[in-house]
């Protein structure tokens, strides 16, 4: 037999074994748990924002998608969602590290990159987009909706504000700049979108830009009038989302995971829009019509996270009118954008980031037109009447939308709202809201829509036809269907 070493704690009381263990136990501990705190600044009213932040947020998905394995086994993740009105406070907080990812319009993404710059700590790098419209739409100047101004040179020498550093500053500037309008062309100032939205509607202001949903908003809300939309720079509008370097460069997996969960979120909405809007609603305070405006089928802005060339180049745009104005200095904005992170989340779900990159697609309106009984062929000439207690149902032309809703209208039944596309640029418009140019060819009522009253008037002088407001309009299209 062979004799077995006895061990130490063998020649000691029992009592004292036990406390010798657990003095050798503290002396080489189980890992630690680590806890890391995750700063996203977001902005919850920003419809087209929505996807990188208040949807991520309620619904969970960056817990979904966050690594659990390796390095991270013993790291335990705090969402810290802090929620802004507008982006520089976004660049504020990022740069305090109190934040480590921040979402925010255009403008504002170019200042925040700029600003890091001169940072010893961390860089800040735009890591994906949230949503944009590449001929400019979103942004927009609104007027009472009882003013006699109905273009944007009418505003000379009026009060106008618009809230500074915002992508509707930008979008005011640049058009300035291509105007060739100096400086002092209104009288501008400051002012908050619930500032300037108050001011407006107690007519102490003449007019008030803003970034989404705004420009939408308050006309739906009824006391207000778009006269300019962002869409007369030829400058895409858009929003992303920026990271610190340093978070980014310790943490690259939870990076790729949070862009998993935009990818997702973007899903969400396009499998039921009706829902999603009214979810977000309830989330933001932005009424369900205008989050659908924006984000439902043909919306005015595309769910999107890949970096398209097209807003590159549009940063840098950006970073030159900002130039020009001497708010900022050399800016490389091809070195600041990775788009390393939303690859590798594309790659990992399985996802062609190569074809969508080149894609410029939005999901469209689509379906069988009720009232016409016919397919919908050309969804930005359809129309769509989100009727309350029964959906939201399409319409194939906006004779058919509006005769639809005449219809409706006379059974009596509660019309939310209804959705047509400006002829003139295809931008998703509130049928109220909207000038027509009418006229009558082959027997038939042909009713065309427009966001701007100079473009009905040039599109009826073309025709032959004659302007006409949302209610002669609505009479008109009982008497025959385009």
């Amino acid at each position: 037999m062979i004799a077995r070493a006895r061990s130490p704690l063998s020649r000691v009381p029992l009592a004292l074994a036990a406390g010798l263990a657990l003095a050798a136990g503290a002396a080489f501990p189980a890992a630690a748990q680590t806890a890391v705190t995750i700063g996203i600044g977001t902005q919850d009213t920003t419809t087209n924002t929505v996807t990188t932040g208040v949807v991520i947020r309620e619904l969970k998905l960056l817990e979904k998608y966050l690594p659990k394995d390796g390095k991270y086994a013993n790291i335990s993740f705090k969402m810290d969602w802090q929620n802004f009105t507008s982006g520089p406070p976004v660049t504020n907080g990022m740069m305090a590290d109190k934040l480590q990812f921040g979402g925010m319009g255009d403008y504002p993404l170019v200042v925040n990159g700029y600003t890091f710059q001169s940072n010893p700590q961390s860089k800040s790098q735009l890591i994906a987009v949230a949503a944009y419209n590449i001929y400019g739409s979103g942004n927009g100047l609104v007027v009472h909706k009882d003013s006699p101004y109905y273009e944007l040179s009418d505003l000379k020498g009026k009060v106008v504000s618009v809230p500074f550093g915002s992508a509707a500053h930008g979008m005011l500037l640049k058009a300035m700049q291509d105007k060739n309008w100096p400086a002092d062309y209104f009288q501008l100032v400051s002012q908050s979108p619930e500032v300037g939205s108050t001011n407006l509607q107690e007519k102490k202001i003449d007019g008030h830009a803003d970034f989404v949903p705004f420009a939408e908003l308050l006309p739906f809300r009824g006391f207000a009038r778009k006269i300019f939309d962002g869409v007369e720079t030829n400058a895409p509008t858009w929003h992303g989302v920026v990271v610190r370097t340093d978070f980014a460069e310790k943490y690259p997996e939870v990076v790729v995971a949070y862009i998993k969960a935009v990818i997702e979120a973007n899903d969400w909405v396009r499998k039921n829009p009706k829902e999603a809007a009214e979810k977000i609603a309830k989330w933001t305070g932005i009424d369900k019509e205008v989050v659908y405006i924006f984000l439902g089928p043909g919306g005015i802005m595309t769910m999107d996270p890949t970096i398209k060339p097209q807003l590159v180049a549009d940063a840098a745009q950006d970073a030159a009118v900002l130039q020009k104005l001497g708010r900022m200095k050399e800016f490389d904005v091809k070195a600041w954008v990775n788009d390393t992170y939303v690859r590798k989340a594309y790659a990992e779900l399985g996802l062609d980031y190569e074809k969508q990159l080149k894609s410029l697609d939005n999901y469209e309106v689509s379906g069988t037109d009720e009232f016409c009984k016919v397919a919908i062929s050309d969804p930005r000439k359809s129309g769509e009447i989100w009727i309350e207690g029964e959906g939201i149902k399409p319409y194939s032309s906006p004779a058919c939308t509006l005769g639809a809703l005449a219809e409706l209208k006379g059974q009596g039944k509660k019309i939310a709202v209804a959705y047509l596309f400006d002829t003139e640029r295809g931008i998703k418009l509130f049928a109220d809201q909207a000038f027509y140019a009418s006229a009558t060819k082959d027997g038939k009522t042909v009713i065309e829509p427009f966001l701007l009253k100079k473009d009905a008037e040039a599109a009826a002088a073309k025709s032959g036809g004659k302007v006409l407001g949302f209610d002669e309009a609505l009479k008109s299209a009982t008497s025959g269907r385009g």
